[in-house]
């Protein structure tokens, strides 16, 4: 359709869908498109060019003759397929479908991949190692602990909260041969929306150790020694933390996180030390290790709010799902001031790295922001 026609019917009046973006507002200065089935998908046509109303919100009208072909097929781009819209976790979306023909639709794009990245690099993390052979006394043994700042940590006198991540070696970098969280990634996706920075303490694991210091009492898997562990978190490494780096470090600010049986030992953390961690990052936790798990959530008590990111697969087993509904009921049953507890069930998540990277982003922003 010629330009001057699609204006013509906007002026005139006639029938028209209205699509209304809104999108964080950040330094990004790239124009953007709508692209769809009506103008063979490519992704920088002048005429489907949206309209900026103000920071953070576009705007832009479709005759309706052009979105008579139901369904209407779409999605939104800073002008390329390298600069595609993504979700909030920096990974990417299925076209946007609507059947509508008139009338108004709005639309929210949480990220943008940035010239065919899914994240800006200068928003990456600075990586800093605090030692190889960082002392454990609790536990007689040393371990590999490094921080992620915010990647203009040294620009500014800022103060952040810190998030404690179990199984280090899993979550960034080269990761493991279980895969990789890769949270440098994730961190540079929220960093770009400028007021979502944190400091990431990863720990390591003890390798033949881990399922030891993960479990907080002796079960048929191991002897445990995971009070011991949560003592060197919360009385030596936290302590070096804050002296050597700019935390914030009320029980407000720090949370402890991780999966399966980092998942789980992340559980005890909140409930053996809650005057140290106020907020819980939960995922896929080994609950059936530690079945008392469940009394010991029934007694939880804290006089000072804490939050609490469940998160959960269907398809990681069928125990898995019914598991973490039962902790959360449980830390619900009783106590003065209970936790605030947001439970994520996906119905495809299976048990592995790739899928928690996925949910890390919006447990942040839930928890800390």
């Amino acid at each position: 359709m010629p330009t001057y026609y699609l204006y013509k019917k906007i002026i005139t009046g006639m029938p028209t869908l209205r699509l209304e973006l809104t999108t964080p507002p950040t330094d990004d200065n790239r124009p953007v498109f709508v692209s769809g089935n009506f103008c063979q998908w490519f992704p920088d046509v002048e005429r489907f060019r949206m309209r900026l109303i103000r920071p953070g919100k576009y705007e832009l009208e479709l005759p309706s003759d052009l979105t008579a072909r139901a369904p209407l097929e779409y999605k939104y781009t800073r002008g390329s397929w390298d600069s595609v819209e993504l979700d909030q976790s920096g990974e990417a979306v299925p076209n946007r479908i609507s059947r509508r023909q008139t009338g108004t639709r709005r639309d929210v794009v949480p990220h943008w991949r940035w010239y065919g990245l899914p994240f800006n690099p200068a928003f990456l993390p600075k990586v800093s190692l605090v030692s190889d052979a960082f002392e454990m006394p609790q536990l007689n043994r040393n371990r590999r602990i490094r921080v992620l700042l915010p990647y203009d940590y040294d620009a500014s006198d800022t103060r952040y909260p810190v998030l404690y991540l179990n199984d280090g070696q899993n979550l960034f970098g080269e990761g493991s041969a279980f895969g990789n969280w890769t949270i440098d990634q994730k961190l540079a996706v929220l960093a770009h929306r400028h007021h979502r920075k944190l400091i990431i303490v990863a720990v390591d694991h003890g390798e033949s150790e881990r399922i030891a210091e993960f479990l907080p009492y002796n079960t048929r898997l191991a002897d445990g020694q995971g009070r011991p562990f949560l003592d060197f978190i919360v009385h030596t490494l936290k302590p070096h933390i804050d002296a050597q780096y700019r935390t914030l470090p009320e029980r407000s600010h720090t949370g402890m996180g991780g999966s399966s049986m980092g998942g789980l030992i992340s559980v005890y953390a909140g409930l053996l030390h809650p005057a140290t961690f106020g907020r819980l990052m939960i995922f896929s936790p080994s609950l059936w290790a530690a079945p008392k798990v469940y009394s010991d959530a029934l007694r939880f008590s804290y006089h000072e709010p804490t939050k609490v990111y469940l998160y959960g697969g269907k398809q990681e087993s069928k125990y898995m799902v019914p598991a973490i509904q039962r902790l959360q009921e449980s830390l619900l049953r009783k106590g003065h001031k209970q936790p605030q507890i947001h439970l994520s069930v996906d119905p495809r998540g299976k048990h592995n790295e790739n899928r928690w990277g996925r949910e890390f982003p919006q447990a942040v922003e839930w928890l800390f922001f």
